[in-house]
């Protein structure tokens, strides 16, 4: 009856990490560390966990002698993200 919830956004962090992606054409890791409250750590995991997947791309580069991590969201992510919003729309339909 109730379409399957894709297991790697149903983690609150990756849904929001996704859910930021999605408004913005790409976000620095900082950005990104900021708009969540998530520690740097996490973050780090969570990030590993949607560029496995395909859902988004991760680019490392040096601005100056820092290191910039630059995440944007893959069309397989923006497809993934829109299918599980339809899923989760069936669990919200009243019987």
């Amino acid at each position: 009856m109730f379409k399957p919830l894709d297991p790697i956004l149903h983690s609150e962090l990756r849904l929001a990490v996704m859910s930021l992606l999605l408004g913005v054409e790409e976000a620095d890791f900082t950005y990104i560390k900021e708009q969540t409250n998530a520690t740097a750590g996490n973050l780090s995991v969570q990030i590993d966990k949607l560029t496995a997947a395909g859902y988004i791309e991760v680019e490392k580069k040096f601005v100056g002698k820092r290191p910039c991590t630059t995440c944007h969201i893959t069309q397989k992510g923006v497809e993934a993200f829109q299918s599980y919003v339809e899923s989760l729309k069936d669990y919200l339909k009243p019987f």
